[in-house]
């Protein structure tokens, strides 16, 4: 006898009928696909005769998301210290203004477990983090970090790259301080690439640093519409010229979008014979690119995702800043993310499967464990009343069922009103 799957979650062996799930867990490209799942002990199981039936109704399933291009940090800052004018350079401006004196440990932890607890209600499973460290003295957010990954293991798990100016390579002991920090908190070595003679040797000495401790890289790249940016290309050449063969991530990459056609793809190809893995932040770009007071913007600021694709570049899509000075809205929510990066990259209407891009790329790039369907992988879904592409992007999805380890979890979101203590203004 099936039971409603609003009767969720249930206990013994349970068989999920009539489920729809994307075509890249069902060994298909050409859109989602029925099959059914078996749930026992937490994780999905071989088929079991004696498991109770729940009739999903067509439901849509996803294996738990993975975000990797987030800034847990600055989350949640906008109410005390807006962006005045919605700009690049407002942005950086009221950061740099709210740090002093009040990054402490009690501010972070409130802000960046307001972020944590959100994206778990939305059914996210992995995350990395941008942590800035801008400044040798600002290393309070790592020891946080390290606290928060114990503390959330089993439920998200965690990694944290520096955010630093690449110049910081130029200054010998100050560069191998911060190196010192991340290698000491099992992080990744991240930096921010700006246009100059001297980026090359900066990217060399970032290279040999991560060998010799065996870090990954994550760099923020091109994050303007100036299409004579393009150090994209300095990465690529430092990383085939080095041989370097840890894992490599670059964001943003606004300024291909302007770039004449020839260049942007000649850049693309030296790209991916790096074997580069690039995450696109379109919400963001989209709020802070091309915008100018009385104007309405005439570009996107997305990436050449379609092209990169083409060229089997691993791409993948991630949320990037959540109510701050970078991006005023958001919530840590890889559908919205999803359906967001449809509509603006126009990923519909391709026969690549873009949901790959929010889930088993960003793992792969990541070395997150891949989110997986196949018997033996845990039972942590998402799963969505919408039984079509356009049904799930049509809503919100505010009422979608998540199961980690098999259990159905409480999905009611943090309040706002929690963070009012750190609000006010100094």
């Amino acid at each position: 006898m099936s039971q409603s799957f609003m009767t969720l979650p249930l206990e013994g062996p349970v068989r999920l009928i009539n489920v729809e799930a994307p075509g890249c867990f069902l060994d298909q490209s050409d859109g989602p696909g029925s099959l059914e799942l078996f749930l026992a002990d937490g994780r999905i199981v071989a088929p079991d005769a004696t498991a109770q039936v729940v009739d999903m109704k067509g439901a849509m399933v996803f294996p738990a998301f993975v975000d990797m291009h987030t800034h847990l940090d600055k989350g949640h800052i906008w109410p005390r210290t807006p962006n005045p004018d919605g700009s690049f350079h407002g942005a950086i401006t009221s950061v740099s203004e709210d740090k002093p004196g009040r990054w402490n440990n009690e501010d972070l932890r409130a802000r960046m477990e307001f972020s944590l607890k959100s994206a778990y209600a939305h059914g996210t499973r992995a995350i990395r983090t941008h942590l800035d460290q801008f400044d040798p003295k600002e290393d309070v957010s790592w020891p946080l970090f390290s606290e928060l990954r114990a503390e959330w293991a089993g439920r998200i798990d965690l990694q944290a790259a520096c955010l630093s100016n690449c110049a910081m390579a130029d200054e010998p002991d100050y560069f191998a301080s911060v190196v010192d920090l991340v290698a000491r908190h099992g992080g990744v070595l991240g930096g921010l690439t700006l246009p100059s003679d001297t980026l090359p040797r900066q990217l060399e000495r970032y290279i040999a640093a991560a060998m010799d401790r065996g870090l990954p890289l994550d760099f923020h790249v091109d994050e303007t519409l100036n299409p004579e940016v393009n150090t994209l290309r300095d990465i690529a050449k430092a990383v085939l010229d080095h041989r370097f063969d840890l894992p490599v991530v670059v964001g943003h990459l606004c300024s291909l979008s302007t770039m004449d056609e020839a260049t942007a793809l000649n850049t693309l190809d030296l790209v991916a014979r790096a074997g580069l893995n690039v995450v696109s932040l379109p919400m963001c770009n989209l709020y802070l690119q091309d915008r100018h007071p009385g104007r309405t913007p005439r570009l996107r600021g997305i990436t050449l995702v379609h092209e990169m694709q083409v060229r089997g570049i691993n791409v993948s899509f991630a949320s990037d800043n959540t109510r701050d000075p970078f991006f005023a809205y958001g919530d840590m929510d890889m559908i919205e993310v999803m359906r967001e990066a449809t509509r603006i990259g126009h990923l519909d209407h391709t026969t690549y499967d873009w949901a790959r891009a929010f889930l088993t790329n960003p793992a792969a790039a990541c070395g997150f464990d891949a989110p997986s369907l196949v018997p033996g992988a845990p039972a942590d879904l998402v799963i969505c009343r919408a039984r079509s592409w356009t049904e799930l992007f049509a809503r919100p999805q505010s009422d979608r069922i998540v199961l980690r380890a098999g259990r159905q979890i409480d999905t009611r979101l943090p309040d706002y009103a929690d963070l009012d203590h750190l609000m006010r203004i100094l």
